[in-house]
């Protein structure tokens, strides 16, 4: 059997028809998100992906072929959707003149998606990262709602909008981009999502905090007390005012953290594309373009330095890991970092935060000594980052007027 003889792009227009005549003939209400709608969504990405990476004609069938199957088996219910999927595709594929590494590979593709996602090879990783593509999009909001009113339908069962909130941020969290071009696109987006996500829990969990009874307020050192506390009512308030402050700070520089971190694999990834290019189309013909030598050695030169700042700017430090009784007498151990203690005993931990925790003013400092870290840390990533930002930038501009100006000259 050859498979020359196959009219792929024939194919595909079958495939889509049938997938297509296919949603229509089990049409069901409930399925608000998986359904004809969500199908034509991750086949528009896969394209997108596939496109990207310039796969052959039987790869590119495959992928897509996958993306309109995908879902077909929600449509007998929930479990196992993936194995029913790829039993439909297959019932429909067996009729065409199909080598079986082609059938192959669009099974493993179709069952790839099963969460946890975990593709073994590109064309899997395209359809994952098309299956979430939304994840990184200004249409996540839009999709996670319609995800949720299709759970409640499925189900019977009325989650709350925080409760499906915390549920997608741990989807999120435990999520990753599978392929080199979604996680330079969508990354930022996501983490943007995420975050737009993780403010909306903290409004409702500050909500119900002022709408919980008052607890009675601890006292101070007496230096401290002006600071964090007062009389009656208004000791409560500001109590609770200055644990909103340690909480938001927080909560604000680990965000600043992410997207510092995720800027930098960008940098990391594109230069990295950048450098593989380079060395596989120019520097492998270099004989025929003496001439553009040393454009691209700079260009190189620029891409090494930008990847050297990036790694610098998220290379962690780790602090020698373990402290004395005379650090926790003297109150100059910040056992809310685990670089202080992670090298430390249980028990010798237990008994430090134990003490600690007795002590307002030693609580208290360190949670500031946390939040004066943090800036410390993240001032420093991001003074790499612009390092390596601006490198980037200028280099990047200086190298192609080199490559130009190397062009013209015969």
């Amino acid at each position: 059997m050859v498979n020359t003889i196959v009219d792929f792009d024939k194919l595909l227009r079958q495939v889509k028809k049938f997938v297509i005549s296919y949603y229509r003939s089990y049409a069901d209400p409930r399925y608000v998100y998986h359904n004809v709608g969500h199908t034509r969504d991750v086949v528009a990405a896969a394209k997108q992906i596939a496109d990207h990476y310039q796969l052959n004609e039987t790869d590119y069938f495959a992928v897509m072929t996958a993306a309109w199957f995908h879902d077909t088996g929600y449509v007998t219910g929930t479990t196992e959707h993936e194995e029913k999927s790829a039993v439909t595709a297959m019932d429909f594929l067996r009729g065409f003149e199909l080598d079986e590494p082609i059938l192959k590979n669009i099974t493993d593709c179709i069952l790839a998606t099963k969460l946890p996602q975990a593709p073994q090879n590109l064309l899997q990783s395209i359809i994952c990262d098309a299956d979430l593509f939304h994840f990184g999009t200004s249409d996540f909001e839009r999709k996670s709602k319609l995800l949720r009113q299709e759970f409640k339908e499925l189900h019977n069962e009325d989650i709350s909008k925080n409760d499906w909130r915390i549920k997608s941020v741990e989807m999120m969290e435990a999520h990753e981009y599978h392929t080199d071009y979604c996680r330079v696109l969508l990354n930022e987006g996501k983490e943007r999502n995420l975050q737009l996500l993780k403010d909306k829990i903290e409004k409702v969990e500050d909500k119900k905090q002022k709408q919980a009874p008052a607890q009675k307020a601890t006292g101070l050192a007496p230096d401290d007390k002006q600071i964090f506390s007062g009389e009656g009512n208004d000791k409560q308030e500001l109590s609770k005012g200055v644990e909103t402050m340690f909480r938001l700070t927080s909560t604000n520089h680990q965000r600043l953290s992410n997207m510092a971190d995720s800027k930098a694999h960008i940098m990391i990834s594109v230069n990295a594309i950048i450098i593989s290019l380079l060395l596989s189309l120019l520097l492998r013909n270099i004989g025929a373009h003496h001439n553009q030598l040393i454009p691209a050695i700079m260009l190189l030169t620029v891409n090494l330095v930008t990847i050297v700042f990036s790694i610098l700017a998220t290379r962690p430090n780790i602090s020698e890991g373990t402290f004395t009784q005379k650090n926790i007498e003297e109150r100059d151990v910040n056992l809310l970092f685990f670089g202080n203690f992670y090298k430390m005993a249980l028990d010798d931990y237990k008994a430090g935060m134990v003490t600690m925790i007795k002590d307002n003013e030693f609580l208290y400092s360190s949670l500031i000594i946390d939040v004066y870290s943090q800036g410390i840390v993240l001032g420093r990533k991001y003074r790499l980052l612009h390092i390596a930002y601006n490198v980037f930038m200028f280099g990047l501009v200086i190298s192609v007027i080199a490559f130009v100006i190397s062009a013209s000259i015969k």
